[in-house]
């Protein structure tokens, strides 16, 4: 366990964004998924992807790694014919991607986690399962999940508004079956770009989904994944906490990112704008421009994972800032409406804490203090934004969580004029 000791500076430069993690995922399943030999580029290995690979892996992919490319032989993928344990460590994404593509194994898929993850729920699988009368073995709906092979495909109802991350498992695996499929959204769906993304790559390896804007998604059964070469574009959930810090007083020139993307979190650019901040589009180069924020209120629903570092630009902003329709926030890897409240009010902000979201009294510049990344490393990456804008240095414990997502995140925070003191807190 490290923590790591902050002095507030400024930051300048340019820094090379890492691959976005969420295409990542996706290239890697439907690479996998795929008869031939498929290569992915621009490839960087955080504690999430590791997962996925050797989930894919356990369920016969043949995946290797050389430099920043991953080579994949899809061939044999979910063609196990015994009893197989696929470990998901904290990654919500892996766990909801591959339960639907479990059902297409011969044998039992167990799957387990750590951290929070046994806690995230699975409600909107299981009702699915019950009704196709599916065999499955939980503990209290909990991981460790134990699943047979089964037939979800036709006609499905889902919820929209618990994870995206259950249409895009069943987007992966429905086109396996000889059947069409429908699955019908019975609330409204939020992270609408997370499933663009899903179907974008998707396409990419050669199977087609069409919806009616998002109310019906529709799959034709016996489609193949066809192998692919495909380059992952840059992290803009990873730019925003740059482009925040920009927006606070540093300079930074964010690349590798597309200014095309499918990303939903390239929302964070319109937010910037909208809190007075201009953003600067060079080539592949986006920066945001040192200015006076002002507060203004922010709909989560489609970009909860921009919410932390949200908060951050609210508490150093001229007026108020609302966040609202933010819940889903609380089953993530921390209860993250929470944590952010609770370390920001720490340095000295004003947030209140409302069910759905937050509400920010911004203040000139924050004073600094000793606070918790709750293992979150979205928490732990806006605390080391915030700490720019600090009278005082900043002990910020649990640093090393960012492996999750962004493993060079303190080398490159460093190098950019951050000035940081990690240290061993033992376990």
């Amino acid at each position: 366990m490290k923590s790591v000791t902050i002095t507030p500076s400024k930051l300048n430069g340019s820094v090379m964004l890492p691959p976005s993690k969420s295409l990542l995922h996706r290239a890697i399943i439907c690479a996998a998924l795929s008869d031939g030999i498929s290569e992915i580029d621009n490839v960087e290995i955080s504690e999430d992807i590791s997962v996925t690979i050797k989930a894919m892996e356990a369920l016969g992919a043949d995946i290797k790694l050389n430099g920043k490319k991953l080579t994949v032989h899809g061939g044999n993928t979910l063609k196990t014919d015994s009893p197989t344990t696929i470990d998901c460590g904290e990654s919500g994404s892996t766990l909801r991607f591959l339960i639907p593509l479990a059902l297409h194994c011969n044998s039992k898929i167990t799957f387990t986690g750590k951290g929070r993850l046994p806690d995230r729920p699975l409600s909107s699988f299981y009702t699915l399962f019950d009704r196709r009368e599916i065999p499955y073995k939980t503990t209290e709906g909990k991981l460790p999940l134990t699943i047979e092979k089964g037939d979800v495909s036709g006609s499905i109802e889902i919820e929209g508004d618990i994870s995206s991350q259950f249409i895009s498992g069943l987007l992966f695996a429905l086109p396996f079956y000889n059947s069409d499929s429908e699955i019908k959204v019975t609330t409204p769906l939020e992270s609408k770009s997370y499933v663009d993304m899903t179907i974008d790559v998707m396409r990419k390896f050669g199977v087609e989904v069409s919806h009616n804007n998002y109310h019906t998604f529709k799959v034709h059964g016996g489609q193949r994944y066809k192998s692919a070469n495909y380059t992952v574009e840059g992290d803009y959930s990873q730019a925003a906490f740059f482009l925040a810090a920009g927006a606070l007083g540093s300079f930074v020139v964010c690349k590798g990112l597309n200014p095309d993307s499918l990303q939903g979190d390239k929302h964070i650019i319109s937010i910037l704008k909208r809190m007075g901040i201009s953003v600067v589009v060079e080539g592949d180069g986006i920066a945001a421009v040192p200015s006076k924020l002002r507060g203004c209120e922010v709909d989560a629903a489609q970009i909860p994972d921009l919410v932390p570092i949200i908060a951050v630009l609210g508490a150093l902003a001229d007026g108020e800032t609302v966040i609202k329709n933010a819940q889903r926030l609380r089953i993530k890897e921390s209860d993250r409406l929470t944590a952010i409240a609770q370390q920001l009010n720490t340095l000295g902000a004003t947030v209140i804490e409302k069910n759905d979201g937050l509400v920010i009294e911004g203040i000139n510049m924050l004073s600094g203090g000793t606070v918790s990344s709750e293992k979150d490393h979205r928490i732990a990456m806006s605390i080391a934004i915030a700490s720019t804008c600090c009278n005082e240095e900043i002990v910020l414990s649990d640093s090393d969580c960012v492996k999750k997502s962004y493993p060079d995140f303190w080398r490159d925070f460093s190098e950019l004029g951050g000035k940081i003191d990690e240290w061993n807190m033992g376990e």
